[in-house]
């Protein structure tokens, strides 16, 4: 690193620089004790940034770049953090701090922040809340923890129809540093949502004009015990920047915005993954978890398939004597059960995705299954007139070659099918369609597949088993 006396920080471009160059610079301006340097850096990052940085930060140093931030960056930084690091903050700040830190976090982020911490932080942070935050943390924590009510925040802006356009931007302005979003308000009438209006259809319109001549009517909202994915979808159907939640009443209670549908998606998505690769999914990330929850979460599954995979043995088994007339039968399985297991993960992977969204429906199945089995009989020709040729050129045997085309002609269609209908089935029985992903789709394939191809080989070869 340079002379840090030479350096023009604010001649430095930081949205180009790496976050270890970040990170070198801040350990050098902490460690010569450079706190006015080291403040005017800070100011010049993104606050997802500083946050990042104090996940490479030696912990000892995390309070003290803490109080180097100015008081709104401070709170937006801190929403940005891990939990592991808020609660070393917590622990760190003063009460007077604290309080700082809270009246400054929106109440959504609060509440998911409540929601992952041991009782004793918690019971910290809402000491160090006022009694209104307080009663309205305890209202969001009483809805489901999936739900939209958990997801909402309540800090939004509400107008009320008989109010002029030139009314309606002075209560913006008013109201709106204490808000998550300004960008849509919303109508109400004896707290009933009856409409919407973004703020570019105010400033478009005449001051003079009634908030009931421009609003829409017609307002899309979900329900306080609608599913989070479900309120997700919603977003991703139709581009919304904040969806209204109601309660039983039709009564407006919070808003949902855009960053928490999206944290909803990656979450959702994360845990289909992790339930496509055969594990239990964690709230933790990678390096959080620890190896015996890592082990736990895998060990269940993988014992489910290992012993699944046994009913393959016992087929083999049983068609030894076959083995012995033509010892090249066994040398297809491993190529056939692969192939097999191969296009029965390519059709589940494509209806898991279909469902998630919302593309298939259960209703679905008969088209979805024509379709494959079309897809099925193409792909299945292809590779059978090629391995034909091929075993054909390699041995000369064309028994062997009519075995092996007839066989992957019924392995391929057979796995599509599992495949395609797997997943339908599962989620029309309320069922996560993600289990049915590769792993098991491949152990049930391989099963299938290895029981057909010893069955067509007995008949074209006349071998009584």
């Amino acid at each position: 690193m340079e002379n840090l006396n030479n350096l023009n920080l604010e001649e430095m471009d930081f949205v180009d620089m790496e976050l270890e160059e970040i990170q070198e610079l801040a350990e050098s301006l902490l460690s010569e004790r450079k706190y006015s340097m080291l403040r005017q850096m800070l100011a010049n990052l993104n606050a997802a940034d500083i946050a990042l940085l104090f996940d490479e930060i030696d912990k000892k140093e995390i309070p003290l770049l803490y109080r180097l931030l100015p008081k709104e960056e401070a709170a937006e930084t801190f929403s940005y953090m891990s939990r592991d690091m808020q609660k070393t903050l917590i622990n760190t700040l003063t009460d007077r701090e604290l309080r700082a830190v809270m009246d400054d976090i929106f109440l959504d982020d609060t509440v998911d922040m409540i929601e992952e911490m041991p009782a004793n932080v918690v019971a910290r942070i809402l000491r160090n809340t006022d009694e209104e935050t307080r009663k309205m943390i305890n209202q969001v924590l009483n809805y489901p923890k999936d739900s939209a009510g958990s997801l909402m925040t309540i800090e939004y802006v509400n107008i009320k129809k008989d109010m002029t356009v030139g009314e309606a931007i002075s209560r913006i302005r008013q109201t709106a540093v204490d808000k998550e979003t300004i960008y849509t308000c919303y109508v109400t009438e004896h707290r009933k949502l009856i409409g919407m209006v973004s703020v570019k259809d105010l400033l478009m319109a005449e001051d003079s004009m009634q908030i009931e001549d421009i609003m829409e009517t017609n307002v899309i909202h979900t329900d306080t015990h609608e599913d989070k994915e479900e309120v997700a979808k919603i977003f991703n159907k139709y581009d919304f920047l904040a969806i209204p939640v109601v309660d039983r009443e039709e009564r407006l209670v919070g808003i949902v915005t855009f960053d928490d549908a999206m944290d909803v998606m990656q979450e959702e998505n994360t845990e289909d993954i992790t339930k496509m690769a055969a594990m239990t999914p964690t709230e933790d990330n990678y390096f959080n978890t620890s190896v015996f929850s890592h082990a736990k979460s895998r060990i269940g599954w993988l014992l489910v398939l290992m012993l699944s995979a046994t009913v393959s043995g016992f087929i083999i088994n049983h068609y030894q004597e076959s083995f012995k007339l033509y010892p090249l039968l066994v040398s297809f399985i491993p190529m056939l059960s692969g192939t097999g297991g191969n296009c029965g993960s390519q059709s589940s992977t494509l209806m898991i995705r279909g469902l998630s969204l919302d593309e298939i429906k259960f209703k679905d199945i008969f088209r979805v299954i024509f379709k494959e089995f079309r897809i099925a009989i193409l792909v299945s020709i292809v590779l059978a007139i090629v391995n034909g040729i091929r075993i054909y050129i390699q041995y000369g045997d064309m028994q062997m070659s009519l075995i092996i085309a007839l066989s992957l002609v019924a392995v391929v269609v057979l796995s599509k099918f599992i495949g395609c209908t797997l997943p339908l089935v599962a989620e029309h029985i309320h069922l996560d369609p993600a289990l049915m992903a590769a792993p098991l789709i491949s152990t049930i394939v391989d099963i299938c597949s290895t029981l057909l191809y010893f069955k067509i080989a007995t008949v074209v070869l006349h071998i009584s088993v």
